[in-house]
């Protein structure tokens, strides 16, 4: 069995994990690299192809291999947490953008999401995170109004769940979330960066109070390459 792209593979892996090869440099063409490692064509583009597939480059059609960046944000799947409080624990500079703010009557699947009356407002926001100079996620909240009476621009740029928790005095508990992965919509192109990708990976999640009340529903929408979901599991 042809092992070659697999031994081209890990030497490019080497390159950019030791920092030779940064983010955003474009690799040698697939000419440059046949020659460079005396293999075929095939060869070469099937070492490129599995450094795309595991995170590590770029392929834009007619302009080359782009290396990403591979210093990626932890996020974590399990736990309720804000990304102000992962901005403080990671030591990265996260930046918010309140894109939209208003307090509307939201559509049926909203309400049915988050099992309110169809004439209950909800507080809907949405809001552009930058990281290292780039807005990568979009997120998009529905609060429940008989909970959160008055919402502010700054509340949601500084941390809602600070607002919630510290000045109204209600306890946030748990989350029910769900991962996707799906086209990227205008909107997205609207407020991210999108950099070339298509698709953005979706965490929806349903956020319940002590008392078991759900009064959040949020669509945080992320761009692919600059994040990594962790958990931790135990068996039992």
């Amino acid at each position: 069995m042809d092992k070659k792209y697999l031994n081209i593979y890990n030497i490019i892996v080497n390159k950019i994990e030791s920092k030779e090869y940064v983010a955003n440099d474009k690799l040698p063409s697939e000419k440059e690299l046949m020659d460079e490692y005396n293999v075929s064509r095939d060869t070469v583009r099937k070492s490129l192809n599995m450094l795309e597939q595991n995170g590590y480059i770029q392929k834009s059609k007619g302009k080359g291999s782009f290396v990403l960046d591979i210093n990626k944000f932890n996020f974590p799947v399990s736990g309720v947490v804000s990304l102000k409080e992962l901005s403080e624990k990671s030591g990265r500079a996260i930046e918010t953008t309140v894109e939209a703010l208003e307090c509307i009557i939201p559509k049926k699947n909203i309400s049915k999401g988050l099992e309110i009356n169809e004439d209950e407002k909800v507080w809907r926001i949405v809001r552009a995170r930058t990281i290292d100079g780039e807005k990568v996620i979009l997120d998009k909240d529905y609060v429940v109004q008989k909970f959160v009476e008055n919402l502010t621009e700054d509340i949601c740029k500084n941390s809602l769940y600070k607002y919630v928790e510290n000045v109204l005095g209600l306890k946030i508990a748990y989350a029910k979330k769900e991962i996707t992965v799906q086209n990227a919509s205008e909107e997205d192109k609207k407020y991210l960066d999108m950099k070339g990708f298509d698709m953005i990976v979706v965490v929806k999640s349903y956020t319940y109070l002590d008392d078991t009340s759900l009064f959040q529903y949020t669509e945080s929408r992320h761009r692919p390459d600059k994040f990594v979901f962790v958990d931790f599991a135990r068996r039992h």
